[in-house]
């Protein structure tokens, strides 16, 4: 299969893998009684159907030069991209128990140097796309087939470093680059509607020369439908998926909050978080 990880359970669902992704993202936010712990709640669909869909990569050799390079431009959701690199069995699931703790490989913000699987130190937004845009076109170059996948949030369609980029991409032909943008509408600030709207952001980014579809990111088969696509669009376009997503997804009195950006838990709510999702687990 693409994402060829050998983990236990392989024969696992889809919705099976994104359940573990939020379980395994609630219990590192225990360890710290602290986390972006609703952006993973809500990416963990489009991070299930990346890793055990779509994907290219060597569990035992994250570094493997025909991988396809996962880029997680938004660090502050390593808690996020850990859960699956764990699941996917490049990260041994011990290691969840130190998250953010002195010389832990899991820091609570995501850095290349520490952590196999982490393509790229992301904690600048805006920055992801730009850095797909010269690693895919350095890929055409050695005409290595795999692809670039480029994980970003909405907030960060309003970084003018974002919009080069984009340019750049279309008018270079970058066919083996997807960007993915996690659409939850939701910013330190409030809503990212309201802070700075991108609207209309599927007529943008085909302006820029992309293949662009906007599809429901807490939806399996619309994204395993929309990866499919974007991976085998026969024409030279770069390709975009844009999800729009629910922050905290699959925790219902964690969904009903309405700042969730950094979701306030108390002590007694992380262990109610896992209860909610256990009462729910897929097969």
């Amino acid at each position: 299969m693409s994402g060829t990880a050998a983990t236990h359970l392989p024969n696992m669902s889809l919705a099976r893998r994104a359940w573990e992704i939020r379980r395994k993202a609630v219990l590192m936010g225990e360890v710290q009684g602290q986390g972006y712990v609703g952006q993973a709640l809500g990416v963990a669909d489009v991070l299930a159907v990346s890793y055990f869909h779509a994907l290219n990569y060597r569990p035992e050799d994250p570094q493997w030069e025909g991988r396809d390079r996962f880029l997680l431009s938004i660090g502050h959701y390593a808690i996020a991209l850990y859960s699956a690199l764990i699941e996917a069995g490049i990260l041994p699931e011990q290691e969840l128990t130190t998250y953010g703790a002195d010389d832990s490989r899991l820091p609570m913000s995501g850095m290349a140097a520490y952590t196999p699987g982490m393509e790229i130190t992301g904690g600048s937004l805006g920055q992801g796309l730009g850095i797909a845009v010269g690693m895919a076109l350095g890929l055409k170059a050695k005409k290595n087939p795999a692809f670039i996948y480029n994980l970003m949030s909405d907030g960060e369609l309003g970084e003018g470093s974002t919009w080069e980029a984009a340019m750049s991409a279309g008018h270079h032909k970058l066919s083996n680059l997807i960007c993915i943008v996690d659409f939850n509408d939701q910013q330190a600030d409030g809503k990212s509607t309201r802070m700075l709207s991108s609207e209309p952001v599927h007529d943008k980014w085909t302006a820029f020369g992309w293949h662009t579809q906007r599809v429901d990111g807490n939806d399996m088969d619309a994204l395993v439908a929309a990866f499919d696509t974007a991976r085998n669009l026969p024409d030279d376009r770069p390709r975009v998926i844009i999800c729009d997503t629910l922050m905290c997804k699959g925790v219902p009195f964690l969904e009903e909050r309405e700042m969730a950006h950094f979701v306030r838990v108390e002590a007694d709510e992380w262990q109610k978080a896992i209860a909610a999702l256990d009462a729910n687990r897929p097969a």
